[in-house]
């Protein structure tokens, strides 16, 4: 039988560039979202989402130009697909109702283009069901972080809660600014992506954190820093197999996914990195800045009276 020698990396005694890089990530995230806010989709912000087929490959441009003198000026276009198929994505006007709406649209685009365009999808969001949808979801994020909170406080110890949440937020945060700073459609999508980062998070923080907690129970001698170290590199190959797994699986999903896919592929591929680096350096650093230690950890005499063990 080969042995296997785990690696023996000091991790976390790059803890304070970590600490560093990452609030520089965390400022500028923050001040885009302050600045330029979310590019908002319309599943929150309302408005008519028109999908046409042309006969040919069409330049958007063209179709922008087409869309503006037939008095659609704000209109988002965007290929789907195919360079054939066109999805428009148009907010709010007036009180016109939905199938005026899609047949002006349409005789815009015939005038410029006759007879090559085919309508295929039309779907309107009311501005009163995104706002709810919008409501929902920022308590749906508030909500698993409580849950996050309380669940980890419980299983292990305040602090590793608290290590746990700040690693969770920053990566929730970074897949947020990212797309903020490119401006990528924000909508229902995203938002199940940015709630799969969460989770996905967190179960690599935990994994981590229950072999933080056997280590200091099991080995009677080095300092916490050594046991955060030894913990986290007895992990490591599960983490590699893991995310590397997850992060082949969602870029072949941006890449061949198409474009209804392409912005929750994105956010788990930023969620997947950023998860990964924040267990390590974030949830792991916070639970040492905090002073955890050995006694915080050790078994309670009714724990090891259950276990049969000291």
């Amino acid at each position: 039988m080969i042995a296997i020698k785990l690696p023996n990396l000091d991790f976390l005694s790059q803890r304070y560039r970590a600490l560093v890089f990452s609030g520089v990530i965390i400022g500028v995230s923050l001040l885009s979202l302050a600045v330029l806010g979310l590019n908002r989709g319309l599943d929150f912000t309302g408005g008519t989402l028109i999908e046409v087929g042309y006969k040919a490959p069409m330049d958007l441009a063209e179709v922008r130009t087409a869309l503006s003198e037939g008095g659609f000026g704000n209109v988002m276009v965007q290929q789907f697909g195919t360079t054939r198929d066109v999805l428009l994505r148009i907010p709010p006007v007036g009180e016109v109702n939905d199938a005026e709406l899609s047949q002006r649209v349409l005789h815009a685009l015939n005038e410029a283009a006759p007879d090559q365009v085919e309508l295929r999808r039309v779907e309107f969001v009311g501005p009163q069901v995104g706002k709810e949808l919008a409501e929902q979801s920022g308590l749906a994020v508030l909500f698993s972080v409580i849950g996050i909170l309380i669940y980890v406080a419980m299983r292990f110890e305040w602090r590793f809660s608290v290590g746990a949440v700040v690693a969770t937020l920053h990566d929730a945060i970074v897949t947020l600014g990212v797309f903020s700073l490119l401006q990528i459609d924000f909508d229902l999508n995203v938002l199940a992506a940015v709630l799969t980062v969460i989770g996905y998070s967190l179960n690599d923080t935990i994994v981590l954190f229950d072999r933080v907690r056997e280590n200091f129970r099991k080995v009677r001698k080095g300092t916490v820093l050594e046991i955060m170290n030894q913990s986290v590199n007895e992990t490591m190959s599960r983490t590699i197999i893991t995310a590397g797994t997850v992060f082949l699986v969602v870029v072949a999903l941006y890449l061949f996914g198409g474009e209804s896919l392409r912005g929750f592929s994105l956010a788990l591929i930023i969620g997947v990195v950023s998860g990964t680096y924040s267990t390590i350096y974030i949830a792991s650093a916070a639970a040492v800045m905090l002073g955890v230690s050995r006694a915080d950890l050790l078994r309670t005499p009714k724990e090891a009276e259950a276990d049969g063990r000291p």
